[in-house]
C-alpha cells in the first residue's frame, strides 16, 4: 500500500523568548501507510503530541518535511484540503464540542465547508451511527458522560470522511468504560472503513491492540516495530521511563525466574495458554 505520512528528518523547536530555542523533534524520519493503525507512546516531553500536530499542521517543521497523502504540510494554501484529509481529536472533548445540540455539533464543520444540506444530513447521521450515538442526536452534550462526549467529538471528525485521524490521547480524560467505548469506535473506524489511525497514548494495553507502535524519547524515534516485538525490549521501555502491558511484564519475570515463557506476550490469553503450557510440561 502506498504510503499516507511522509515525515523526513523533522526537527522543531519552540521559540523561547530571550532563551535558546527547545528543540522537541530531532530528525525524525517515519513512513505510515494507507489503512495503518500506529500508536504513538512517550512519557511527558519526548514530542509525541508534538509529532501529532505536526501531521495536521497545527506546528510546522523548523526544518525538513511533513507530508500527508501528498500535501506538504508547510504549504499554508494547500492547509484546508490537508485537514479535510487528516482530522485530529484531542483529549478533552468539552474543548472540541461548540454547539448546544449532539447533530448540530456534528454538522458545525460541515456547514462551514458549505456542503449541501441533504449530503450534510447523510454525513451527520452515518458519523453518528457509526459511533453509537445516532440516538443522541438531539441530546445536549452537557447531558452525556466524558467517553459519549469523546465519541460526537470523534463523530465531527468522522462527517468530514477524512482518510486519517490523529488522535492525541483521547482516552486520557475517561472512565475505563469511556475508554473501552472510545477505542471500540477507533477500531471499527480502521477495520471497516479503512481509515488510517494515530493514536497518541500513554496506555499500553491500548498500544498493544495496534498494528505498529512507535515509541519516542527525548525528541527521537527509538524503538518502531509491531507491539509483540516493541514490548519484548522490556528492560529498554523501561530505562526511558515507560510501562509495558501486565502481562508481558509477568512474562518477563517469569522469564527472569526460568521459566521457558515466550517474550512477546500481549494478550491474557496468550498469557494464560503459555501458562498452562509449562504446568502440563511440568507435569509430565
Amino acid at each position: 500500500m502506498s504510503n499516507i505520512i511522509e515525515i523526513r528528518d523533522l526537527h522543531f523547536s519552540y521559540e523561547i523568548e530571550e532563551e535558546k530555542p527547545a528543540e522537541v523533534l530531532k530528525g525524525i524520519n517515519l513512513d505510515i501507510e494507507e489503512g495503518e493503525f500506529v500508536a504513538v507512546l512517550g512519557h511527558n516531553g519526548s514530542g509525541k503530541s508534538t509529532l501529532a500536530k505536526h501531521i495536521n499542521a497545527i506546528l510546522v517543521p523548523s526544518s525538513g518535511k511533513v507530508y500527508v497523502d501528498g500535501i506538504d504540510t508547510a504549504d499554508e494554501d494547500k492547509i484546508f484540503d490537508l485537514r479535510q484529509r487528516a482530522g485530529m481529536v484531542f483529549q478533552n472533548p468539552d474543548n472540541q464540542i461548540v454547539s448546544s445540540i449532539v447533530e448540530e455539533d456534528v454538522a458545525f464543520a460541515l456547514e462551514n465547508l458549505g456542503v449541501p444540506y441533504d449530503e450534510m444530513r447523510k454525513r451527520v447521521d452515518d458519523a453518528l451511527k457509526a459511533v453509537n450515538m445516532y440516538e443522541y442526536r438531539l441530546h445536549s452534550p452537557a447531558q452525556l458522560s466524558g467517553g459519549q462526549k469523546q465519541r460526537i467529538a470523534i463523530a465531527g471528525i468522522i462527517a468530514m470522511r477524512p482518510k486519517c485521524i490523529i488522535l492525541d490521547e483521547p482516552t486520557a480524560m475517561l472512565d475505563p468504560q469511556g475508554r473501552r467505548e472510545v477505542m471500540e469506535v477507533i477500531r471499527k473506524m480502521n477495520r471497516e472503513q479503512g481509515v488510517t489511525i494515530v493514536l497518541i497514548t500513554h496506555y499500553m494495553d491500548e498500544a498493544a491492540q495496534c498494528g505498529r507502535v512507535i515509541v519516542m524519547d527525548k525528541g527521537k524515534v527509538v524503538l518502531n516495530d509491531t507491539p509483540r516485538a516493541v514490548f519484548s525490549h522490556v528492560d529498554e521501555i523501561k530505562k526511558i521511563g515507560l510501562d509495558v502491558p501486565q502481562v508481558t511484564e509477568l512474562a518477563w519475570e517469569l522469564k527472569k525466574a526460568g521459566f521457558d515463557i515466550s517474550s512477546e506476550i500481549i494478550t491474557e490469553q496468550e498469557c494464560v495458554e503459555e501458562l498452562l503450557g509449562i504446568f502440563n510440561g511440568t507435569g509430565n
